[in-house]
């Protein structure tokens, strides 16, 4: 095949370790392992697509079997194994897709044919691409030879998914975890490609390939392939014009749309969405890009123009920093939610354009701007189905009037109710009096939880913050703060904190319970009771809080 009728990934695929981007170390590693002729028996790669695993496995194997041997390993004018091994046609360097052989018969093939020892190089290699395919009984069957195969005999295995890979395969293995490209050198890389191909495309362009990528290579050089395809001759590719190609709309859009939710100006709002809809933007598309701006409101401060993987150009970042000043976290966070649960409802209606309209619209009801650009306060239960909205000035007669209406017509339906009844609060003021009231209201599985497995960060005034817990209740957040509304006839916002709490009341027992026992081996009691009893072993301790002698 001509070189200049492949694809980018394959006409500019790594054929050396020096060709390799962004994978230094394991190439360094490999090199020098080599070099002191320490070679595993298998080699495993992992890490998302399109990052070099199969392409470093091929370099591996070049490196292996090299005419001219590690020191001088051939960088341009290939030996004859190099050369072999670079088009797949070498005879001992055997490349092999476990998602189309799964079977136990192929690895006995395999098994079989490793008998033999190489016919013309060092080493015999297998190369095993997306390895987490093979069948457990596969897996099996291989075990053995990978564990003490013959020094002539070598594995390379490549996967996305490690976790797949029993642990006894992976326990035989060095294994090596290639990691995303960065944004920086994927972007000079694609630069340098780019120029070769004598290509007009901006940066922003380039920027915008290098974001929608996420750190794959092959991703990057195969975006760049459909932008040089589009190209008139002699115009450049700017971003505007990679946007529709890419199917991508301008985030200033989007942020502008963020400002005007917060205003409430519905009508421009509905006008700036239209837009981008027309711009054949997918409606699960834009509420992923919202999350994704919610994020950098929520985190700005703490984030550079880099770390946004070029997702934002200065003037974004800029216009997003000033803003995030003016929002209150917990709207950021409410607004989170309720985008969440609006990706769930998507498919449930048939038109999802119109259930992103009125997406929209729930937001503008969620908050409200005051003089000054003051977000009022707003809470919402887990699910975002009910609003409650604080406000300084009391119920007008007509707005209960207007309310005791819509209640009886909602009476009709029986799958919707509002019931407006006395209810007698309880004060919960801390954590404390939270577990008493479950005892006292026998919720012994919330009770459980919070002794167990929470780990407080901070409990305020209708709201509580807590570690996140593996162990948790999958259901403890909602049934929490189901019976906490009922029980103070009050909303509480419960949040999960990346700060570490404080110990569970289970871990402080169990501490002090360890402490009580190591003072009590300390005591000339227990030295006394050891001198006659050797083999005895202190299990609990008991304090006498009476100070009655019970001996």
């Amino acid at each position: 095949m001509n070189n200049n009728s492949k694809v980018l990934a394959l006409k500019y695929r790594p054929q050396t370790f020096d060709d390799l981007i962004g994978q230094e170390v394991v190439a360094e590693t490999i090199t020098n392992s080599i070099k002191a002729d320490k070679i595993p028996n298998a080699y495993l790669f992992t890490g998302i697509r399109g990052i070099g695993k199969t392409t470093t496995a091929r370099i591996v194997a070049k490196a292996l079997n090299c005419s001219n041997g590690i020191d001088n390993l051939c960088k341009k004018n290939f030996c004859e194994n190099c050369k072999s091994i670079s088009e797949s046609s070498h005879i001992d360097v055997l490349e092999m897709d476990a998602a189309s052989k799964t079977g136990v018969d192929d690895v006995r093939d395999l098994i079989e044919f490793s008998r033999y020892g190489p016919t013309s190089a060092k080493y015999k290699i297998f190369i095993i691409d997306e390895v987490h395919m093979l069948s457990k009984q596969a897996f099996n069957a291989l075990l053995k030879t990978l564990e003490e195969p013959p020094e002539y005999l070598k594995f390379i295995f490549a996967t996305t998914e490690i976790k797949k890979i029993p642990i006894t395969v992976v326990s035989r293995c060095q294994r090596f975890d290639l990691t995303r490209i960065k944004s920086s050198e994927l972007l000079e890389f694609i630069k340098k490609i780019k120029n070769k191909e004598n290509g007009k495309i901006s940066d922003d362009a380039l920027k915008l390939i290098v974001k929608i990528s996420e750190g794959s290579v092959r991703d990057s050089l195969s975006l760049l392939d459909r932008a040089l395809l589009s190209l008139d001759e002699g115009k450049e590719l700017d971003l505007n014009s990679a946007q529709k190609i890419f199917g991508y709309f301008d985030k200033s859009q989007l942020i502008d749309l963020f400002e005007l939710i917060l205003k409430g100006e519905e009508k421009k709002v509905i006008s700036i969405y239209r837009k981008i809809y027309d711009q054949g933007v997918e409606p699960k598309v834009f509420i992923n890009d919202f999350l994704e701006l919610l994020y950098y409101f929520k985190n700005i401060n703490s984030l550079t123009l880099e770390s946004t993987n070029f997702s934002l150009n200065d003037e974004e970042f800029s216009k997003i920093k000033n803003l995030s000043n003016q929002i209150d976290t917990e709207v950021l966070i409410l607004f989170w939610q309720f985008s969440i649960s609006s990706l769930e409802e998507i498919d449930i209606v048939s038109n999802q354009h119109l259930s992103i309209e009125m997406f929209l619209i729930r937001l503008m009801h969620l908050s409200s701007v005051k003089s000054g650009n003051k977000i009022e306060k707003v809470e919402v239960d887990l699910k975002g189905e009910n609003l409650v909205k604080n406000t300084e000035t009391e119920l007008t007669s007509k707005t209960i009037n207007q309310i005791k209406n819509v209640a009886q017509e909602e009476k009709t339906k029986p799958e919707v109710q509002i019931e407006i009844k006395a209810v007698h609060k309880i004060n919960i003021n801390a954590f404390e009096d939270l577990i008493e009231i479950c005892a006292k209201k026998k919720e012994i599985k919330l009770k459980y939880e919070l002794e167990k497995n929470v780990n407080l960060v901070k409990f305020e005034k209708n709201r509580i913050e807590i570690s996140f817990n593996e162990s948790l209740d999958k259901d403890f957040v909602k049934d929490l703060s189901s019976k906490l509304f009922d029980w103070t006839g009050e909303r509480w916002i419960i949040t999960f904190s990346k700060l570490k709490g404080q110990m569970s009341l289970k871990d402080k027992e169990k501490n002090v319970k360890k402490q009580l026992i190591d003072e009590m081996k300390n005591s000339e009691i227990f030295k006394s009771v050891i001198d006659r009893f050797p083999d005895a072993q202190l299990i609990d301790v008991n304090s006498n809080k009476d100070g009655v002698d019970n001996d």
